[in-house]
């Protein structure tokens, strides 16, 4: 999972600065996490979105957005709450937000829900 400043979302994902109308450039569907390291459900949700990443690699991309450093960033989406998740689909459909933790399942849900992405069949 990584991190992303203002200039990578920008280049990965939306030039807010330049664009009015909703465009994404990603190639997978994305999940981003607006977090503070002082958060306690943001601590309680980081396990969860690194075992999302892990299980949907290749299928969908998360990431983290820290609203102390990226508050440009944060601004942008109206973040006022945290954790708070942004599901990006691919297609030109506008992204949906997720204020406050829920759990893994619920998120599992969520990406089947909005990106038509199934559940990863566990390999033993």
């Amino acid at each position: 999972m990584n991190f992303l400043s203002k200039q990578e979302f920008i280049e990965k994902v939306f030039d807010f600065e330049n664009k009015t109308e909703w465009e994404y450039v990603g190639e997978r569907p994305v999940i981003i996490d607006f977090y503070a390291d002082w958060c306690g459900p943001c601590k309680m949700l980081s396990p969860i979105m690194e075992e999302l990443s892990n299980e949907y690699s290749g299928k969908v991309d998360i990431f983290k957005v820290d609203t102390e450093q990226e508050q440009e960033l944060a601004g942008a989406f109206g973040i006022r709450s945290i954790p708070s998740v942004l599901f990006i689909p691919k297609n030109s459909e506008r992204p949906q937000m997720s204020v406050g933790a829920m759990r893994k399942e619920d998120y599992k849900k969520a990406i089947n829900d909005i990106f038509g992405v199934a559940e990863p069949i566990a390999v033993n």
